[in-house]
């Protein structure tokens, strides 16, 4: 196992726990995603972080991906206010010595709805099922298949245009780990690798499209449902997982 790696991608992963804590308690009705996303500025660099979305290869307009109801992924930071009931989507890779972890979560503004609720809890729990299929000798497949067997219990669109990913000296390595699957097929996973696991759903069909124009980057459900995202890096260990991105 890299020592080196693991160390700084274990620290960077609880510096971004912290920062998204804080980015939950600071959104607010009335904001704008520019007016996050500049906020959200000064606490990666306050904290000693790099921003990954700025880099050249990436280039994207804002450090924080911010994705509103029927926007699923890659949402830029937009002028438009928050309001009471938006489905909020933020995705987020840092740099912390020379290494890179990215995780995303989805809230909602106020009371959520029913739909709304069922949406967001099927979603992050299906995040963790493929999370506890982690393991030495474990298939991608695996991951795949439990994300997505507990996304259509909630009766939930899987999303298969966008994958997870491997992560560490880049922001999105080898394997490509999907959200759907078969067990026992798939790339084995071994000590010390790293990965993002992050299912996307939607409450109506998975079909995206990427909003063109001046934006080329938001990716929204076709048929203008809700959508949620959530992630997390993990690394695998020698009895099983560790989730690097929380506390």
């Amino acid at each position: 196992m890299d020592d080196k790696k693991i160390s700084a991608m274990r620290a960077g992963g609880k510096i971004m726990a912290q920062l998204f804590r804080e980015l939950r308690d600071y959104t607010q009705v009335g904001m704008t995603g520019k007016q996050v996303d500049k906020w959200l500025e000064k606490q990666i660099l306050a904290a000693g972080c790099g921003i990954a979305y700025y880099e050249p290869e990436v280039d994207f307009p804002g450090c924080v991906c911010i994705s509103v109801n029927n926007e699923l992924i890659h949402g830029i930071p937009k002028d438009i206010e928050f309001e009471e009931g938006d489905k909020i989507s933020y995705d987020l890779v840092i740099k912390y010595q020379g290494y890179y972890v990215d995780s995303a979560f989805t809230m909602i503004l106020g009371k959520p709805t029913a739909a709304q609720k069922h949406l967001l809890s099927y979603t992050e729990s299906s995040l963790y099922e493929g999370i506890e299929q982690v393991r030495p000798g474990a298939k991608l497949g695996d991951i795949g298949f439990a994300v997505q067997k507990q996304l259509e219990k909630g009766k939930l669109g899987v999303i298969r245009d966008y994958v997870g990913h491997g992560i560490g000296k880049k922001m999105h390595m080898a394997p490509e780990v999907p959200n759907y699957g078969k067990r026992g097929h798939g790339e084995i996973l071994k000590v010390g690798d790293t990965i993002c696991i992050e299912p996307m759903s939607s409450l109506g069909k998975p079909d995206t499209v990427v909003v063109q124009g001046d934006d080329g980057w938001t990716v929204c459900l076709k048929d203008g449902s809700l959508g949620a995202h959530f992630e997390h890096t993990i690394l695998v260990t020698e009895d099983g997982y560790e989730i690097l991105t929380q506390d």
